[in-house]
């Protein structure tokens, strides 16, 4: 990914479902950080407040089994917001 690029996935969660119940949106949360860390070959990731509500919205016991997102690499500004990568909630 280039500076200032955004892209649209569509991250499966499905084996979440297979953690315990009780762990089952934190796993989420790291399953989807851990795609878009593959995804973009950027290890500082920010998942974006909307999007972490949308993870744990049916609760700790029943995250969704995908979720649509868009990764933006980078934003106009200082040298070491380039490094960055936030995820937010596609609309």
């Amino acid at each position: 990914m280039d500076n200032n690029e955004e892209r649209m996935y569509v991250v499966p969660l499905r084996k979440v479902k297979e953690a315990p119940r009780q762990q089952r949106a934190a796993r989420a949360t790291r399953a989807l950080r851990e795609f878009v860390v593959k995804h973009s070959k950027c290890e500082n990731v920010k998942i974006d407040k909307v999007l972490n509500e949308k993870l744990w919205e049916r609760g700790i016991e029943s995250s969704p089994s995908k979720i649509k997102i868009k990764i933006v690499k980078g934003e106009e500004g200082e040298e070491e917001k380039r490094d960055v990568v936030t995820a937010y909630l596609a609309e």
